[in-house]
């Protein structure tokens, strides 16, 4: 029996900043945000999106009433958390409309979190073949404004069904994993932007990498030439540019210049997006998925999932026949109507969430044009509405 993803899909914010304008904003040279990082556009997430209505909002479209009914299990993975108590998957359990009889987990490792989702996901659904689990990596992140990791910033969820026979992804039980206490990334309790050691961190991701993809080749006596694609986490793109590039020295020439132009599909939607933390891997899986030609049912995709602090993972999938099916293959169209905002508007947004106080507060959604959304706080407990409802 094979298990996998059976569905995948997309939610982000309506709104972008351009990076060229905001790089001479922040007098940069635009090709530094461009090239350097590999980044065009970044979601600008408004105070009344936020984890768990980008969730909500990432999977309602995919589920079907026969989903629904078969799913028992509901993951959301985040390190933009809402509550230091309450998982989000709670919340977002009852916006979907799911069985109260729905195990509901929120998972944290940094960005490595939806990929212990989705193996939990997956051995859950081998035990129990008849039911299906729901994935979502959700996350805003924020560095601050004017700093370092500023243009590393974005904002999204991916939603994963996970089921036996899945349409899109066969997953392989080949996993290599490595995790050590490393500080090159934390948030402490007191704060609600990140803080990184930029550098370090960019050199222990490609370390990471180079030990658990190498440990892989051993165990399943493979080689780089057994992949049609490798899909990384991108926390900007160029960082998963420089992890397959470390690596391409040991294939042909032309299976090099093969992986890199499946690179060039994996990175295409993050370009617009900027980062996801726990939805970015699964971002770059979707965009391959959609936007490459070149695929067929059979191929070997390799995934890197890696989350500061830190923790890495290589594993495989087999494509399927009919994985286009399970697929959001309208993103192109929505990601191309966003609306862009100035740096200004940008900023104020940014400026704007939700305030981390006691106050019963109210936010300006009216323009929101997302199904779910935030609309404040009453007696210090978050306030959720289905606009379609």
């Amino acid at each position: 029996m094979q298990v996998g993803i059976d569905k995948l899909h997309f939610a982000t914010s309506h709104l972008y900043v351009d990076m060229a304008e905001l790089a001479n904003a922040r007098q940069q040279a635009p090709d530094k945000y461009l090239i350097g990082i590999g980044q065009s556009q970044m979601a600008v997430i408004p105070p009344s999106q936020d984890t768990v209505t980008l969730a909500a909002n990432a999977a309602y479209p995919m589920l079907t009433a026969a989903d629904v009914d078969a799913i028992d299990l509901l993951v959301v993975a985040t390190e933009s958390g809402i509550d230091n108590s309450k998982a989000a998957a709670i919340y977002v359990a009852r916006l979907l409309g799911l069985s109260k009889r729905v195990r509901t987990i929120e998972m944290k490792e940094a960005c490595y979190a939806a990929t212990a989702g989705l193996q939990l996901a997956a051995d859950h659904v081998r035990v129990h073949p008849t039911k299906k689990a729901l994935v979502i990596g959700s996350d805003i992140a924020r560095y601050g404004l004017n700093t370092a990791g500023e243009p590393t910033q974005g904002g999204g969820a991916v939603a994963m069904l996970i089921s036996a026979d899945p349409q899109v992804l066969a997953l392989n039980d080949d996993s290599v994993v490595l995790s050590e206490d490393v500080m090159d990334f934390w948030r402490p309790l007191y704060r609600t932007e990140a803080l990184v050691d930029g550098k370090y961190s960019s050199n222990i991701y490609i370390d990471y990498f180079q030990d658990v993809f190498k440990g892989y080749l051993a165990e399943q006596h493979a080689d780089l030439a057994d992949f049609a694609a490798l899909a990384f986490h991108l926390p900007y793109t160029k960082m998963g540019l420089k992890a397959l590039r470390s690596v391409l020295p040991t294939t042909t020439p032309e299976h090099q210049e093969q992986l890199l132009a499946h690179f060039e599909h994996v990175r295409q939607f993050s370009r617009q997006v900027g980062n996801l933390y726990t939805g970015s891997l699964y971002l770059g899986l979707l965009s391959l998925l959609v936007t490459d030609p070149e695929l067929k049912a059979g191929d070997l995709i390799g995934l890197f999932s890696y989350g500061s602090g830190a923790e890495g993972e290589f594993y495989t999938g087999r494509l399927q026949p009919n994985y286009q099916q399970g697929l959001d293959l309208a993103l192109p169209q929505r990601l191309a109507r966003r609306q862009r905002v100035s740096v200004a508007e940008y900023e104020a947004c940014f400026n704007q969430q939700l305030q981390w106080i006691a106050a019963d507060q109210t936010i300006d959604y009216q323009h929101d044009p997302q199904r779910f959304v935030l609309t404040g706080q009453i007696n210090e407990q978050r306030q959720y509405l289905d606009q379609q409802a």
